[in-house]
């Protein structure tokens, strides 16, 4: 299979993504195969934005002018050599900040995906003209966003804060009411649009109104993780566990019971000796429509750089490459991550509450001397 051999597959035949199916989890592939396998792979096609936030994990990335990607060929051989894959995840930057990207390497990525019955997810602010996303949304399953704001003076102030030039307010609105209308649009068009809101400094008091506005927009998901302090946004205020623990409370009891709310990379597990988050977490597994999404970075998924090949746990960690494209295949490189010893200190797996353990971000911050190697679940 390759570019010039995409046939389109059937989408009604596609077990349709839901609470009880979420083909992005590590947690299914371990169970399937007893062992984790490569089920996920990220792509980063771009490294232009026209966004600054604050938060961003990947904006010490970001440039002015980019160079040229790899032959969009060779990532198809890649994917093709891939056993058991089920969904791709399309990054940035900006992905669609050039309509050649989204010409010669989002469509034909995601016909690719649909063309072998694989899920796929593009990363994206959806600021840019509908035209950008008009295109892909026939083949593209989950349109994922960034939605930390009540108003658009909040959208202008986080959107921008690192912009190293002004940005007038009146500029950021209407990117913020596009941003509104595009999400809309994309869920009447039959993407499922997931909005990621982190648990901050700034958000962990008002994620309900959040939480509100993103259901106003026709979200069918909304995704929430705490922020933690990496890259680009090391510098920012921290909040405390027992914060994150009280905003997700507020937000259980003011939420819209019909749209699914996934969590992720929480720093609560039922290994804990902490009485207060483990019955959070057990709250969690009995709420209709709430799942917990154990991280799939280094777990099912990895990232390649489209501009030099390169190969890595995620496209934020400080963690560097360990192999390229042009050399090898995916699987090769991720039975190689596996048997590193930085895995395996985040390898662990507890059956009796489905759990992965920390991902690398979360063991650095609140865990740094533990061994969940060491560790079970009190349930």
């Amino acid at each position: 299979m390759n570019s010039l051999n995409v046939q389109p597959i059937n989408t009604e035949r596609l077990t349709p993504l839901s609470p009880s199916y979420d083909p992005w989890d590590p947690i299914r592939s371990l169970q399937k195969y007893g062992r984790h396998k490569l089920t996920s792979v990220e792509m980063t096609v771009s490294n232009l934005c026209n966004m600054r936030c604050e938060h961003c994990a990947v904006g010490d990335t970001l440039v002015m002018k980019e160079p040229e990607k790899l032959p969009l060929d060779l990532m198809l051989r890649r994917l093709d050599e891939v056993e058991h894959l089920e969904t791709i995840s399309i990054t940035g930057g900006e992905p669609s900040f050039s309509e050649r990207t989204v010409r010669e390497y989002m469509l034909p990525l995601l016909q690719y995906a649909r063309s072998r019955g694989i899920r796929s997810q593009i990363n994206s602010n959806v600021t840019l003209p509908y035209s950008r996303y008009e295109q892909l949304a026939p083949y593209l399953d989950v349109m994922h966003i960034s939605f930390n704001y009540t108003t658009a003076d909040d959208f202008h102030e986080v959107g921008f804060a690192r912009a190293g030039h002004p940005v007038s307010r009146e500029a950021a609105e209407k990117l913020y009411e596009r941003m509104i209308d595009n999400a809309r649009r994309l869920a009447d068009a039959g993407v499922l649009v997931s909005a990621e809101s982190m648990i901050n400094y700034r958000t962990h008091h008002k994620i309900e109104e959040i939480h509100k506005l993103i259901v106003e927009m026709g979200c069918a998901r909304h995704e929430v993780h705490p922020m933690y302090p990496s890259s680009f946004a090391k510098n920012l205020p921290v909040i405390s566990r027992k914060q994150m623990l009280d905003a997700i409370k507020r937000l259980l009891d003011a939420r819209d019971r019909s749209v699914w709310m996934l969590f992720g990379t929480l720093p609560f597990y039922h290994c804990s000796d902490n009485a207060e988050e483990r019955e959070l977490l057990g709250r969690l597994a009995k709420e209709p429509n709430v799942t917990v999404r154990n991280d799939p970075d280094g777990r099912n998924r990895l990232n390649v750089n489209l501009f030099t090949g390169e190969v890595f746990v995620t496209d934020f960690s400080d963690v560097p490459a360990f192999g390229n494209i042009k050399e090898d295949k995916l699987d090769d490189l991720f039975d190689r991550w596996l048997g590193l010893p930085l895995a395996g200190s985040v390898g662990c797996h507890c059956p009796a509450v489905s759990c992965c353990g920390p991902n690398l971000l979360v063991k650095d911050m609140y865990y740094k001397d533990v061994d969940f190697h060491q560790r079970r679940a009190i349930v």
